[in-house]
This record gives structure tokens, sequence and C-alpha cells, in this order.
């Protein structure tokens, strides 16, 4: 999608803040003895008070209102009967839709309480490349400035980056124009970007783990990092500018 009107603009930036709100409430929730599922239901209670649906329902039939990845998975985990403990590392990734437009964001956090100083700095520094791909964002740059920038971080800090699952358009639907984007150094990257062009900047931090892959034959849905290894997940959704990125999913 690439924003065009006034109109288009204020549309993305109800459903980015909606899809924040749901993220940040179930972070509050977050706590040991609870289900995946249980978080799911309160991520629903909240787009469904705002008038929004779950992209990944609405988009591929998922089953669950928002992805919940526990330790060893690193995305799109489905939302079920796993009890979530003290000191695990849970993702929680919100899209959803309303009037017609689409939003993605995600965060990893450590369930209190932590202790574990290794995930605890992974969950910084994840934060922090993700901010280092929005950095590098502008109108009429390139795309693989964004992979480079987050490249340059994760290896002067000693990081690897999952590099199958890539930042994505979104907009008029979950995945939209242009397409994949790469959140790790691609020379073959040689797209540049439009002004007002809406995508995702969300790279996959990790402790050594190089790729994504399912977890098992009879989950399709469910991914772990390869070699496995712990890993975090950062995203906003951003419209590009002359001046920069403007972040829309944010619940303030």
């Amino acid at each position: 999608m690439t924003i065009t009107t006034e109109e288009e603009l204020v549309r993305l930036k109800a459903i980015g803040r909606i899809c924040a709100i749901a993220r940040d409430t179930m972070t509050a929730a977050l706590e040991p003895g609870m289900t995946t599922r249980e978080l799911d239901d309160i991520g629903r209670k909240v787009l469904e008070e705002q008038g929004a649906r779950s992209a990944p329902e609405v988009t591929y039939q998922f089953p669950g209102a928002t992805c919940i990845s526990v330790n060893e998975e690193v995305a799109h985990g489905i939302p079920g009967e796993r009890v979530i403990a003290a000191g695990d590392l849970i993702n929680i990734d919100v899209s959803a839709e309303k009037d017609g437009i689409f939003a993605d964001t995600g965060a990893s956090y450590i369930v209190p309480p932590g202790g574990n100083r290794q995930l605890e700095k992974l969950c910084r520094d994840g934060k922090k490349a993700m901010w280092a791909g929005i950095r590098a964002v502008r109108a009429g740059g390139r795309l693989a400035d964004i992979g480079n920038a987050i490249g340059k971080f994760a290896g002067s800090n000693g990081y690897t980056l999952l590099r199958n699952l890539a930042s994505h358009g979104i907009g008029y639907g979950l995945h939209d124009d242009p397409g994949e984007i790469p959140t790790w150094p691609d020379r073959s990257e040689r797209r540049r970007i439009a002004d007002g062009l809406v995508f995702t900047v969300e790279p996959f931090l990790s402790l050594g783990g190089q790729m994504a892959e399912e977890k098992s034959s009879d989950d399709p849905w469910t991914l772990v990092s390869f070699p496995q290894a712990p890993c975090v997940q950062y995203e906003h959704t951003i419209v590009a500018t002359r001046s920069g990125a403007v972040v829309v999913t944010l619940a303030a």
C-alpha cells in the first residue's frame, strides 16, 4: 500500500493503534500459570471491542486471533493449552483489519519473574535492531538500507538474523506490495522506497539461529529456529516519508 490521501492515513493510524492496544493489553496480563489461549482471548476481546478483525484469521484461517510463540517457537505459534511459566520467552504478534486497512505489530518478552540476563539482553537488543532498521527508512532511499542497518547492529553485537522471515508490505492486505523486504544484508535488493509506502520492519534477532523451519509435520503454522537457538522479534508498521518513518503501531 502506498498512502495517497489523508483519509487512508487516518484509517491506517486507527488500525495501527488498535493493534498496539491489543499487544500492550496482552503484555500487561502476561503471568505464569495462564495458557496461551487465555492470553489470546484477551487480545481477541480488545480487537472485537474496537471493531477490528484478526488478520491471520481473516486472511489465512489461522486457529487464533493472535500468534503467541513460546521459547523454542519463533513465529506463528498457535494459541492453545500450553501453560506459560515464569522465565519463558514469549512473542506476541498482533495483526488486524478495520475499514479495509491492515496493520501488524509484535514484541518479545520474558515472563516475570525473569532472571536470565542473556535473554533479557537479547530482548533489549532485539528492540534496538528493529529501531536501527526503522531509522534507515526514508522515501527515496533504498529498501536494502533497512537490512544493512539491522545487519550492522547484529554483527557488531554478536547476533545472527533469521534469513527467511522478512518484513513485508501491508495496508490493503496483511501482505501487500512491495512484497517481502529483507531485514538482513542482501546485495540483490535494489528497490527504492516510495513516498507513502506502508510496510513492517521486523527483524528476528537470534543467539545463533539462521533460518526458520516448521516445528513439526503435524503443525503447519508454528516455526522454530534452525539451528535451535533463542530468538526475538520486534515489529512496527510504518509509513515512509521524506523525513523518515512514521510509526503507526503505537498505543499513545
